[in-house]
């Protein structure tokens, strides 16, 4: 049995300026986390000759198919159609956080799929290749509006400054953070839920859409991320840096409409009345997860304002896609 483990990411800054739309002209970047939330996968070999269907999937439901035609869920067809597997084999998948929350839940699952069936194939893929062929898998396959940011999180994991010149051009630069440092921004980020799960496919599509007349907005973003990757090692006091997040969420949330509901726009506004120094939605917007910078010790009185939502605690700089069986 292969069994694959991939991280979830939060980003900080630059979302938006990662789709080629934006990047094959003006060059985007991003400044972001892999999470200790983790995707996994397990594959193995399935003896068809003993039932009447050839390939088993399960993730929420269970798909049990004689022909990789009969697959309802597109990536898990299209992942083992790229990898030329169609009969006698059996995929499980599973996930710390739920998906369509902002976490990068979507691209997090193709990387992990190829992995494991690049394992179980007797290929080791990872590092950039993996996200490289994540990304033609999602936009090229499966003809997803996506960006590129995710998929290079989950394949190599890390707190990272990414580049984006290219579409198979993308250069991750670890941030160096000591331990301490990594520590006390940790310590200062809270993340809460919304109470909505949203697809993000049709944000995306009316971002991407916009992107002419957005151009002001995403240069604007683009820039903050070298003063967020300063703030972040320079060892400047936290405000600095999540007064930057929240600029970078007010920007954003120019971007389109559907990002930010007033029901987003309350929470945020809630936060930082009750002494927040920034915040953001993440993701593509209109639901999911919100991460603000937050003293610890204004925490309780942030939650009080937002009602006390779910909170995930996490840790930064998580490993890349691996296989942790094999």
């Amino acid at each position: 049995m292969i069994i694959s483990k991939t991280p979830l990411r939060i980003s900080f800054l630059g979302g938006g300026t990662d789709y080629p739309e934006y990047f094959l002209t003006h060059g985007g970047a991003v400044l972001g986390s892999a999470i200790d939330k983790f995707a996994y996968f397990s594959v193995s070999k399935f003896y068809s000759r003993l039932f009447d269907y050839s390939i088993r999937i399960a993730y929420r439901q269970v798909e049990c198919v004689r022909e990789l035609d009969e697959i309802q869920h597109a990536p898990f067809r299209e992942c083992l159609r790229w990898c030329e597997l169609e009969r006698d084999i059996e995929v499980d998948h599973s996930a710390e956080l739920p998906a369509f929350t902002g976490l990068g839940s979507s691209s997090a699952f193709v990387v992990g799929l190829l992995s494991a069936l690049n394992a179980y194939k007797g290929r080791s893929l990872r590092g950039l290749d993996l996200a490289y062929e994540a990304i033609r898998v999602e936009r090229e396959v499966l003809r997803e509006p996506v960006g590129c940011q995710d998929q290079t999180f989950a394949a190599l994991g890390g707190t990272n400054l990414i580049e984006f010149h290219a579409i198979d051009n993308i250069v991750v630069h670890r941030v160096p953070l000591s331990r301490e440092r990594l520590e006390e921004i940790e310590a200062n980020l809270l993340i809460v839920y919304t109470g909505t799960r949203r697809r993000a496919n049709d944000i995306a599509s009316a971002q991407v859409g916009r992107v002419n007349q957005n151009l002001p907005l995403l240069h604007r973003l683009r820039t903050l991320v070298e003063d967020g990757y300063r703030a972040m090692t320079q060892n400047e006091g936290i405000e600095e840096f999540g007064k930057l997040v929240g600029e970078s969420w007010l920007l954003k949330s120019q971007l389109e409409p559907k990002i930010a509901d007033n029901h987003i726009r309350d929470m945020y506004s809630r936060a930082m009345s009750a002494g927040a120094f920034g915040g953001k939605l993440l993701g593509a917007g209109g639901g999911g997860f919100f991460l603000f910078v937050v003293a610890p010790e204004r925490r309780v009185r942030v939650r009080e304002a937002l009602s006390c939502p779910p909170e995930v605690e996490v840790r930064l700089g998580a490993p890349g896609s691996h296989i942790i069986n094999s």
